[in-house]
């Protein structure tokens, strides 16, 4: 269904080319998971089984790719839209339309379907990807999960043979994304759709995919995914666990691992390991406490004014009512993850505590001050907020250029934002213009920014959107070195494994109200939807991650 042969594709200003000597098949009805760094040619080679690279990108391709037999060299976009449909990193840059059905419905009318068979089809689609609910409902009102489903939608409306899909969890909650993923499977299977797929959440897409794709400083392998993820440099948890077991095979899912995980449970049962005892050391570590007798009374310190206070807030978006009530204290030195299903208010109280949204009641203070009644430039030294679409912030035709005006925009010493860049991406070229950075490079370049200005208190949506294990990994250590400095850290999020790796305390929220808050261990152990892998893995005992299961047996 899809040949690469020998391709090869190099962009106008870039040194070395972007993907090389390509030779890559995938059959009619395979899913094939895409895997690499961030920036490592993922998206270019998405974009070139719908001819996007090079007919909109530019660029040189040198070899062919073939899809369904026709040559993307001699076939535009256009010419591909019957039987390729692509979803990219951020699918609201495709929206044309007002509404969620409309949405929906455009794509059909582009293909020239007759009325009949568009309304069935729309139908079908919002039952599918569980829209029916928000037919109606603005786009621009959306959250970006709600979003990415509705772009997914739309494409699948078309029924295309091949489905191009590029970060299609980043933005939906575990349940939403185990909901699309399961529809996109029974796609696959039922009716032979081709799915090209680029994740970089591989706990979430590995156990369905039929061969993963690795893409490497532009090289390109492909195996099956057990053999894939034996020798994988990075690896979800589940596979981590295995690996760290010795458990054969290795586990792709949790349901293959817990048949393995009884005698690792019984083992640490029998030698004492307490999980929670774990965690309070790792939290000393993060912390840097050098006391070494616990039992030893400390001096009693003021309270300091907490970092964020929302007391009965009660936020609006438009004409909807989307916080009630809600009560949250952030403190400095926490970091505190907020969850919650898709459009349950998240943003939009990240977006309130930035002072970007009007409070209609309730007491709402981020360093102990009303966030709207600041200007810009004295709210940037309170509070730092970094979207889920990081391009907002970005305005400047170079990342150097981008590195200077921050410096400019956060008063503070040339250099400032460009070495923070440097720790976060540290392959990030100066002369690269924002718009060509992939998702993850943008977030780590937008962060920078930020957090030049150290504000005491830092707000990020979706933080993880585009990043690697490795940039993730960087972005773990960037987190805590702000809590041990005494800032504190508000993250939306629904990737459960950073926040397994690296919040204090989680705070569930659902319906604009605060239904759970406490400490992590607490909140995700026992989560059927949060809870992350290792948790499912070990349940009853509450494990968080692989680096406290490895420090207990290691204890063992």
């Amino acid at each position: 269904m899809i040949r690469f042969e020998a391709v090869s594709v190099q962009y106008a200003d870039a040194l070395e080319p972007v993907l090389r000597a390509v030779n890559l098949d995938i059959d009619e009805g395979e899913l094939a998971l895409v895997v690499g760094a961030t920036g490592s040619g993922k998206t270019t080679l998405l974009r070139c089984v719908n001819g996007l690279v090079p007919h909109f990108s530019g660029g040189t391709l040198s070899g062919r790719v073939l899809v369904d037999g026709r040559d993307t060299r001699t076939h535009r976009p256009r010419d591909l839209a019957d039987i390729v449909g692509i979803v990219g990193q951020n699918p609201t840059a495709a929206f044309v339309t007002d509404t969620v059905e409309e949405e929906l419905a455009y794509g059909l009318e582009t293909l020239g379907l007759a009325g009949d068979v568009m309304r069935k089809r729309v139908e079908e689609t919002l039952d599918l990807m569980g829209l029916a609910d928000l037919r109606a409902r603005a786009l621009r009102t959306l959250s970006g999960g709600q979003a990415q489903r509705v772009a997914i939608g739309g494409v699948l409306a078309a029924h295309p043979r091949v489905l191009v899909l590029d970060e299609p969890t980043s933005a939906l909650d575990p349940v939403a994304a185990e909901e699309v993923l399961a529809a996109l499977t029974r796609l696959v299977h039922d009716l032979g759709l081709t799915v090209l797929l680029a994740e970089h959440r591989l706990e979430r897409v590995v156990q369905y995919a039929d061969r993963v794709v690795t893409v490497v400083d532009g090289l390109v392998t492909d195996d099956d995914p057990r053999r894939a993820m034996a020798t994988a440099p990075v690896a979800p948890p589940v596979v981590a666990l295995g690996r760290l077991a010795g458990w054969e095979p290795l586990p792709l899912s949790v349901r293959e691992a817990r048949r393995h995980a009884e005698p690792l449970r019984r083992r640490l049962a029998d030698a004492g390991a307490n999980p929670y005892v774990h965690q309070r050391e790792r939290e000393r570590r993060r912390q840097r406490d050098e006391v070494a007798d616990e039992v030893t009374p400390l001096p009693v310190a003021p309270a300091p004014t907490p970092a964020l206070r929302a007391e009965r807030l009660v936020v609006d978006r438009g004409q909807r009512l989307v916080l009630r009530r809600l009560a949250l204290t952030v403190r400095p030195g926490e970091v505190v993850a907020l969850m919650g299903r898709n459009g349950a208010g998240k943003s939009t109280l990240l977006a309130a505590a930035a002072g970007q949204l009007p409070v209609r009641e309730g007491v709402l203070l981020s360093d102990g001050l009303v966030p709207a009644d600041l200007r810009p430039r004295e709210l940037v030294q309170h509070v730092g907020l970094v979207p889920q679409d990081p391009g907002l912030l970005l305005y400047a035709d170079s990342v150097a250029a981008e590195c200077r005006s921050g410096d400019a925009d956060m008063s503070v010493p040339s250099g400032t934002v460009r070495a923070l860049l440097r720790e976060l991406a540290p392959d990030v070229q100066d002369g690269t213009h924002p718009r060509d950075l992939s998702e993850g490079q943008r977030l780590a370049l937008a962060l920078s920014i930020v957090l030049a200005g150290e504000p005491p208190l830092v707000l990020l949506d979706e933080p993880t959107r585009g990043l690697d294990y490795g940039a993730k990994a960087r972005l773990v250590h960037t987190l805590r070195a702000l809590a041990v400095d005494g800032r504190a850290v508000l993250l939306a999020t629904h990737d459960v494994e950073l926040v397994a790796d690296v919040a204090d305390r989680v705070a569930l929220l659902a319906e604009g109200e605060i239904v759970a808050d406490g400490p992590t261990v607490d909140v995700l152990g026992g989560s059927p939807a949060f809870a992350p892998q290792v948790a499912k893995v070990m349940h009853p005992q509450p494990w968080l991650n692989v680096a406290d299961l490895a420090a207990a047996l290691e204890a063992s």
